[in-house]
């Protein structure tokens, strides 16, 4: 079978098991802590300055948090493959997204709208959700399940696939970077264009890759497939991430419903509601997408693992 893909195939089993490491356990945790130093000490003015600033610390970071791994994968040690589970385990979380739409779906069913707006700001978006009415609720958290399929699954393990745990570690750090200083306010838009640009280009293909199979999916899960590609095909432009918006619009296409960040995006997928019933059909649609994602990257893991020279 492949050492590799032991090694995903038992990550992907323990995170279905038990989920995230708790608190200092968890390595976003150490990259936050990485990023926050360096935040410290970052320059006050000149564009160029805080340019490369946040250019060095991303790359610095991206070599203390992936460099030891690429020295231990050559060093063929003993059951690297066994040992190495969890640290793959921890550069994706697949019961985790699920559970932060579980949570939201869960507030809104018994009608406790201000706990669904705390919920989503706090599992799943940036924005400010205090004043959100229902379907708007509903919107971000469909987008933000569709979007996190990439950032949260696919993007790690496609780099693990290509490159092992090194490859795992730095998509993980630089997607990291890019939550924390990826946002055009006048503090972070130059420190953190580097991460936002890295970011961009790690995810290009594995945006594209969740987006076809979240196709797929939408089949398996009773949705609708051709209106998830025909949104997929002509609104994915729509969003300014060159990535997110393909996900985003198979989703609504596929739902047969209108997500939209007021003052941003809209992605007209249909015109049916937005309500508690549409998260749990997301869902539904996203279980089947990362159940395709995890199959179709344990082939290409088993493929790159059969013809590397490393």
């Amino acid at each position: 079978m492949g050492e590799p893909v032991l090694t995903l195939l038992g990550a992907a089993v323990l995170d279905l098991a038990f989920g995230e490491p708790r608190g200092f356990l968890h390595p976003v945790s150490w990259m936050g802590r990485w990023l926050d130093g360096w935040w410290q000490l970052r320059p006050q003015r000149s564009r160029v300055r805080q340019f490369l600033f946040g250019t060095t610390a991303v790359l610095l970071g991206v070599v203390l948090f992936a460099l030891p791994w690429w020295f231990l994968q050559r060093a063929s040690l003993p059951l690297f493959w066994l040992w190495s589970i969890p640290f793959l385990k921890v550069t994706f979380a697949i019961r985790a997204l699920l559970r932060a739409g579980e949570e939201v779906l869960e507030a809104l069913e018994r009608g406790d709208l201000p706990e669904a707006r705390r919920r989503v700001r706090w599992h799943l978006v940036g924005r400010e959700t205090a004043d959100l009415p229902e379907p708007l609720v509903v919107s971000a958290t469909v987008e933000s399940l569709a979007e996190n399929i990439t950032d949260a699954l696919t993007g790690p393990l496609f780099s693990f696939a290509l490159l092992g745990l090194p490859g795992a570690w730095a998509y993980r750090f630089c997607n990291t970077a890019d939550s924390i200083w990826g946002r055009r306010t006048p503090e972070k838009e130059y420190i953190g264009k580097f991460a936002a640009r890295a970011d961009d280009v790690l995810n290009w293909l594995p945006a594209r890759l969740t987006a076809l199979l979240l196709v797929v999916g939408a089949a398996m899960a009773g949705e609708d497939p051709r209106g998830a590609w025909r949104a997929m095909v002509t609104q994915h432009r729509r969003t300014a991430s060159p990535n997110a918006g393909w996900t985003m619009a198979a989703m609504a296409g596929a739902l047969g419903v209108t997500l939209e960040k007021v003052g941003h995006y809209c992605l007209e997928g249909g015109n049916g509601p937005l309500d508690a019933q549409t998260i749990r059909r997301a869902l539904r649609v996203v279980r089947w997408t990362m159940g395709l994602v995890v199959g179709v990257l344990l082939l290409l893991t088993w493929i790159v693992s059969r013809w590397s020279p490393l």
